[in-house]
């Protein structure tokens, strides 16, 4: 039971009137649901949070010891947030003041923070304020706690399922402690289910579940205790219906319908999902990239983000390793626009697989940061006059296009010698290719043209790039012909 509240908000002694109505009349529990009648009253019934309230814990102590920090209660759906609060109210001689973000806005905090000022100037009693989903307020609504904060007139407790680090203003979360909550895992689950069917308060042995419909509830509900004891009272009405003792694992799936992820497209999971996606794919692991990938469908991600994301990866983390990759993305994202879903599916799927077992390369990333960190440290750094397009009769006077080399007219299709950046910053590197996949074919003309290179190093462009070493320059500048890279494609020669 809890207790009782006065219109103000603060805790009262005494039972409610539907807790009176409970005594008279027990059956009266079956209306409320099973997850409520079975929300935990005592730090010790917590399941799954001993790393906050286990023996010797600073939240535990903190609790007993009726000296509860301001602080932001952290983590997903059913974990304990709102439970975690209501121990705290019935452990405390404070003032114990619920709110809902959702519900209530500025004109009803100042009822609160008034009624805060006035207990403890009157009756000396602190104010305990839970914020529940404390991040659906904005920034202005959030700001309004903190002086309230600062000179003690409350303690303030928020309850979000988004990381603090966004949802809650950096003033505000500087003067509250974050304790994050747990998802349950199965062993948690499965301890919590078994306590409600042989609990009075729960099923009390009305009915019994066998093992498979506990597992199957247990993975079901993804860590949330909430979803579990749903699940498990859908199921045993189900069974009591047809006139049978126990819940089989057929009752849990035909009453649970399809799972709900945990998925905010808004919030942090989706980013957290989206990361370990790119990161598998990035790792080379085929079967962790369909894994996230499929995640993601299943929660309602967007399939046309999911593409754009594989095109980008494509470029950025697969590169000239093997230049296929983006041709498969792209065609990827074509086909999807033409078929969409369900069979799109398939399209989204082996550009994942295609990409996660391509060899990798970010060769072509680092080129154009190096180049774009040169250009904003060095400015507009003058086009050399032999690369200026000649239009004018008074343009080729001035000397546009003088000395410039064709090189289609070349021996082997180069200007052996030729230069092509500014003079300041002439033999600067930026392209560095790998010895992965295609690029090693990419890598070895590379290295034959800049041998065939030799530009003076300006000191000018000393530390940008990677320069050309003496021995280098001093290698074939006569023009001999060009290596011969092996026949063998890009895929064949990944790593």
């Amino acid at each position: 039971m809890t207790a009782r509240r006065s219109s103000r908000g603060d805790k009262e002694a005494g039972p409610t009137l539907f807790e009176a109505a409970l005594k008279r009349d027990p059956k009266l529990a079956e209306l409320v649901p099973l997850a409520e009648r079975m929300r935990p009253r005592a730090l010790s019934d917590l399941v799954g949070q001993s790393h906050l309230v286990g023996e010797g814990k600073l939240l535990a102590h903190a609790i007993a010891a009726d000296r509860v920090p301001s602080m932001i209660l952290w983590g997903p759906p059913g974990s304990g947030k709102t439970t975690l609060a209501r121990i705290v109210a019935e452990s405390t001689r404070a003032r114990f003041v619920p709110f809902n973000a959702v519900l209530g806005g500025i004109p009803e905090l100042r009822v609160v923070m008034a009624a805060a000022k006035e207990a403890r100037a009157y009756e000396g009693k602190r104010t305990i304020l839970f914020v529940d989903e404390i991040h659906r307020f904005n920034r202005a609504q959030q700001d309004a706690f903190l002086p309230h904060v600062e000179d003690g007139t409350i303690t303030l407790i928020g309850a979000t399922t988004e990381n603090p680090s966004f949802a809650v203003n950096a003033p505000l979360l500087s003067r509250c402690r974050v304790f994050r909550l747990n998802l349950l895992d199965e062993k948690g689950i499965t301890e919590l289910l078994r306590r409600a069917l042989e609990s009075q308060e729960g099923l009390a042995g009305s009915i019994g579940a066998d093992e498979e419909a506990i597992e199957a509830i247990a993975k079901l509900a993804g860590g949330d205790a909430r979803r579990a004891l749903t699940t498990l009272e859908i199921a045993a009405d189900e069974a009591k219906r047809e006139g049978r003792a126990s819940v089989t694992r057929e009752d849990v799936v035909q009453t649970s319908g399809q799972k709900t992820l945990l998925y905010d497209k808004a919030g942090e999971e989706h980013y957290n999902v989206v990361s370990a996606f790119i990161k598998s794919m990035r790792g080379s692991d085929p079967d962790a990239a369909i894994y996230w990938l499929m995640r993601m469908l299943e929660a309602g991600d967007d399939p046309l983000f999911l593409l754009r994301r594989m095109m980008i990866f494509a470029s950025e983390d697969v590169g000239n390793a093997d230049p296929r990759a983006l041709d498969v993305a792209v065609a990827a994202d074509a086909a999807f626009q033409r078929v969409g879903m369900p069979e799109g599916i398939y399209f989204l799927s082996q550009a994942a697989i295609y990409l996660a077992c391509a060899p990798k390369s970010n060769a072509c990333n680092a080129a154009w940061k190096a180049a774009q960190e040169v250009v904003r440290e060095r400015g507009s750094l003058p086009v050399p006059m032999k690369l200026r397009n000649a239009v004018t009769g008074l343009m080729k006077r001035e000397g546009y296009a003088a000395g410039y080399r064709h090189a289609h007219d070349e021996s082997g299709g180069v200007a052996w010698g030729e230069t092509y950046l500014p003079d300041a910053i002439a033999g600067t590197r930026f392209y560095e290719p790998t010895e992965r996949g295609y690029e090693k074919v990419i890598a070895e003309r590379v290295r034959w043209i800049r041998a065939q290179q030799s530009p003076p190093l300006s000191r000018e462009g000393e530390g940008m790039g990677v320069r050309e070493s003496s021995d280098e320059r001093k290698e074939s500048a006569d023009g001999s012909d060009e290596p011969k890279p092996q026949s063998s494609s890009s895929a064949d020669k990944a790593d």
